[in-house]
């Protein structure tokens, strides 16, 4: 089951008595939970119905015995249980062993008064394991992984929307260009948008620029993206301002570096005839990096890439051994790029 079906399941009054949600978007798993604990239980009983454990610290039989406890004075009870190592590859490098057997014993009749919920934290859940073998077959399995470019986009207009505010596709994806594609970071700046703009209101793009903070990184993306369509100028300005926030010109080419880097692999993977969620998985990045990381690169032979990537090295050499001063080494850098 996906997570879109367990949520529809959910609203409609059908919760499992066993959930494991995985994946490395925190910040969707924190939501679902945020949805069970609005459906289990009463916000007036949240102190009886509700208990939170954590299996670093916690034998996995601790966790059973209070699953299978009878709550006090109200009718169900959710069990939020963290770090659930036990079904991840490698060794649990906790001090505290647990008897995976009474969780086993547990999973053919789960208790109907309880709904227990394990947060593993990992991209995926080791197949091999006996225990996540029978987690599949007696309760509900979720990922929870980032979302594609589109679907990240949409996400954040829908969430204007429940705001009472208007954000086109446009400004979306400008919101995630200057935000990063942290689903917690792009709601909290979604919510000062939103107060900004007021009930009824319209978030444009100048908006995102007056008040969306970029990261470096996102600054440098954007650099880049200026020297990928030839605005050799904004490029500079870009640099100069970073430099006024005091960042480290070895840190600023490093980064620029890594961009090149990232579109190279992308050309690369493209003409091996990779996805671009199957590239993202490959290099370990969020899909939305890939589709602009793609984007740029189509504007670079590939030979042009590697040319880039070697005078990087050799400026990052010349920097950190005084061969050149840093900040006049990228400005070079910067122009004959732009030549």
């Amino acid at each position: 089951m996906d997570s879109k079906t367990a949520i529809k399941d959910i609203k409609q009054g059908r919760v499992s008595p066993l959930y494991v949600c995985y994946g490395t978007e925190k910040y969707q798993i924190d939501e679902f939970i945020a949805l069970l604990e609005k459906h289990v239980v009463d916000e007036e009983q949240r102190d009886f119905a509700m208990a939170a454990f954590d299996l670093s610290e916690t034998p996995i039989e601790a966790v059973i015995e209070e699953a299978e406890t009878l709550p006090f004075l109200v009718p169900r009870k959710l069990i939020v249980v963290k770090d659930a190592s036990v079904f991840t590859a490698g060794r649990d490098g906790g001090k505290v062993e647990h008897r995976l057997d009474s969780l086993t014993a547990y999973m053919a009749n789960p208790a109907e008064h309880s709904v227990l919920v394990f947060v593993v934290q990992g991209e995926k859940l080791d197949e091999r394991k006996k225990i996540v073998k029978a987690i599949k077959a007696a309760g509900t399995v979720l990922s929870f992984m980032p979302m594609g470019s589109g679907e990240l986009a949409a996400w954040a207009v829908k969430q204007a929307e429940k705001r009472g505010c208007t954000m086109s596709r446009e400004a979306a994806d400008a919101l995630i260009a200057a935000s990063g594609v942290q689903m917690a970071a792009l709601a909290v700046e979604l919510e000062k948008l939103c107060l900004y703009a007021g009930s009824g209101g319209v978030i444009d793009e100048s908006a995102i620029a007056q008040l969306v903070a970029r990261t470096t990184e996102q600054n440098v993306f954007t650099m880049v993206e200026c020297i990928a369509g030839l605005k050799l100028e904004q490029a500079l300005d870009i640099f100069y301002e970073l430099l006024k926030q005091r960042e480290e010109p070895i840190k600023i080419a490093a980064l620029i570096a890594r961009q090149f880097r990232i579109m190279l692999q992308v050309k690369e993977l493209g003409r091996q005839s990779y996805s671009q969620q199957q590239m993202a998985s490959q290099l370990g990045l969020h899909p939305y990096a890939v589709k602009i990381a793609g984007e740029q690169a189509r504007r670079f032979e590939t030979a042009k890439l590697r040319q880039v990537l070697s005078e990087l090295a050799q400026l990052d050499h010349q920097m950190k051994s005084g061969g050149i001063d840093k900040v006049l080494g990228i400005e070079l850098f910067l122009l004959r790029l732009g030549a």
